[in-house]
C-alpha cells in the first residue's frame, strides 16, 4: 500500500524488517524447543539468542547470489551465531519458518483492526444517542418512504460493526496458526513436540495438518472477511455522500478552516474522504478474489500464491485499517443539519402519510385493494399536479365515507411513526 495510506502500527507489521524479525523469533524458538527436548545443547540454543541477528541489506545482497530470501536471511544469521547456526533451521524447511510468521503477522493485523472497529463503535453509539430523536425520512428506492430517527440509521451501522467485529475475531483465530512439520508436512525430520512448543511461546496454535504450506483456505477467509468489512463502511460511506448532495445536505464531512474542494470553484465542499473510502473498498474485494485463487496449489505445494499474498495481504489490512481511522473520524466530527431533514421530510406534502390513510381505511372495513386505488390517486395529483395530499383526501367523497376529519388529522402525525424508536435503540443500550 502507498505511503499516503498506511498508519505506521499497521504498516510497521507488514515491512520486510519486521517480517525477517518474526522468522528470527520462529528460529529461535525452534532451537529453545529443540534445548528442553535434549535434541540440541542447551548452551547452544542460550548462545543462539544471545547472537541471533540479521541485517537486511546484507540479507538482500546474499539474496542475489541465491535467489531464495530465507536460505539469504539464514545465511545472514549465521554470519552473527557461528558454529551453532548449524542448529538453526534443523528438520524444518522455509515455509515452516515463513507461514508460522505470516501467521503471528496476520494474528497482530487483526488485533488492530479489531481495535479500529471497536473505536469506531463507540463512536456511533454517542452519536447515535445524540440523534435518537431527530426526526429525518426513511427513504427507499431513493424516493421518500416514512419517518425514522438519523439515530436509527447511526444504531443500525453500530450492529453492522459489531457483527464485523464477529467476524474478524473469528477469521483472527482461523489464521493465528503455525506449522513446523517438514517439507510435506509428515515431520519426517522434526519431533511434533516441537512444533507445539513454539506455537505455544508465539501465541499461536499449531495446524492440525499441513502439507509444505498452512492451507491458503485460511487466509482466504481472513481476505473475504476484510473485504465484507471494507463493504460496510463503503456503505456507510455513499449513505453520508448521498446525504451530503446539495439538494439534500442533512450531514456532511466536517469541513476544516482552510481547506479547498475544488481548484476551479471557491464554493465547494466535497464528500471526499467518503469518496475515497468507497473507492479503495474495491481492492480490498478485488483481493479477496485473489486469495481465493491462492487456495489451489499443486499438489503439497506450489510457490503461485506468496508472490500474491505479498501484495495482498499488506494491502487489504492497511487498507482497511486507513479506511476504518478515516471514517470514525468522519462520524465523529460529522456535521447534522436536523432543520433540513425536517424540511425534506415536508417536502412531498403529506404523501409520506399515505399508508397511514389506507391502513385507516383497511380497519373502517374497506377492501385493500378499494383503499390502496382511493389514496394512490389521490397521491398522484400531488406528485404530477403538486396539490395538496391531505386537502385532497379530506375532500376525497370515497375517503370521507369512513373517515372523519379528525381521524385524517391523526393520520398526517410524525409521532406514530416514532413510537418504538426508543424501543429499538435499547437493544443497543441507547
Amino acid at each position: 500500500m502507498i505511503e499516503r495510506y498506511t498508519n505506521p502500527e499497521m504498516g510497521n507489521i507488514w515491512t520486510l524488517q519486521h517480517e525477517f524479525e518474526v522468522m528470527l523469533d520462529v528460529e529461535i524458538a525452534a532451537c529453545e524447543a529443540m534445548a528442553e527436548l535434549g535434541e540440541i545443547p542447551k548452551e547452544a540454543a542460550v548462545n543462539i539468542r544471545e547472537k541471533a541477528h540479521f541485517e537486511l541489506d546484507r540479507v538482500k545482497e546474499i539474496e542475489k547470489e541465491t535467489n531464495h530470501d530465507i536460505i539469504a536471511f539464514l545465511t545472514n544469521v549465521a554470519e552473527y551465531v557461528g558454529d551453532d547456526s548449524k542448529y538453526i533451521h534443523k528438520g524444518l524447511t522455509s515455509s515452516d519458518v515463513k507461514d508460522t510468521a505470516l501467521g503471528i503477522m496476520m494474528k497482530k493485523s487483526a488485533e488492530l483492526i479489531i481495535d479500529d472497529l471497536k473505536k469506531f463503535r463507540e463512536v456511533l453509539k454517542r452519536r447515535a444517542a445524540e440523534f435518537k430523536h431527530t426526526v429525518c425520512i426513511g427513504r427507499t428506492h431513493g424516493i421518500h418512504a416514512e419517518p425514522m430517527t438519523f439515530g436509527l440509521k447511526l444504531a443500525l451501522w453500530m450492529n453492522e460493526v459489531d457483527r464485523n467485529i464477529e467476524r474478524v475475531e473469528h477469521a483472527k483465530k482461523i489464521v493465528s496458526v503455525g506449522k513446523l512439520s517438514g517439507a510435506v508436512g509428515t515431520y519426517s525430520n522434526i519431533n511434533p513436540k516441537i512444533e507445539e512448543l513454539v506455537c505455544k511461546k508465539l501465541g499461536i496454535t499449531p495446524s492440525p495438518l499441513a502439507t509444505q504450506v498452512i492451507q491458503r483456505d485460511r487466509h482466504a477467509e481472513y481476505m473475504t472477511t476484510l473485504a465484507i468489512v471494507a463493504s460496510s463502511f463503503e456503505k456507510f460511506a455513499t449513505e453520508i455522500r448521498n446525504l451530503q448532495r446539495t439538494d439534500i445536505r442533512e450531514a456532511e464531512e466536517y469541513f476544516s478552516p482552510g481547506q479547498k474542494g475544488s481548484s476551479a470553484m471557491p464554493h465547494k465542499r466535497n464528500p471526499i474522504t467518503c469518496e475515497r473510502i468507497a473507492g479503495m473498498a474495491r481492492l480490498v474485494r478485488g483481493n479477496a478474489l485473489a486469495s481465493m485463487e491462492n487456495i489451489s496449489l499443486w499438489h503439497e505445494r506450489d510457490i503461485s500464491h506468496s508472490s500474491v499474498e505479498r501484495v495482498i495481504l499488506p494491502d487489504s489490512t492497511i487498507n482497511v485499517d486507513y479506511c476504518i481511522k478515516k471514517f470514525t473520524n468522519i462520524i465523529d466530527k460529522l456535521l447534522v443539519y436536523p432543520e433540513a431533514m425536517l424540511e425534506n421530510l415536508n417536502k412531498t406534502g403529506g404523501l409520506i402519510f399515505s399508508q397511514r390513510i389506507l391502513i385507516a381505511l383497511v380497519s373502517k372495513g374497506v377492501l385493500r385493494e378499494d383503499a390502496y386505488k382511493w389514496v394512490q390517486r389521490n397521491a398522484m395529483k400531488r406528485w404530477l399536479a403538486k396539490e395538496d395530499f391531505k386537502t385532497n383526501i379530506s375532500k376525497d367523497e370515497d375517503v370521507v365515507r369512513y373517515l372523519s376529519q379528525d381521524e385524517i388529522d391523526e393520520c398526517f402525525k410524525v409521532d406514530y411513526f416514532l413510537r418504538h424508536v426508543d424501543m429499538i435503540m435499547a437493544r443497543f443500550g441507547l
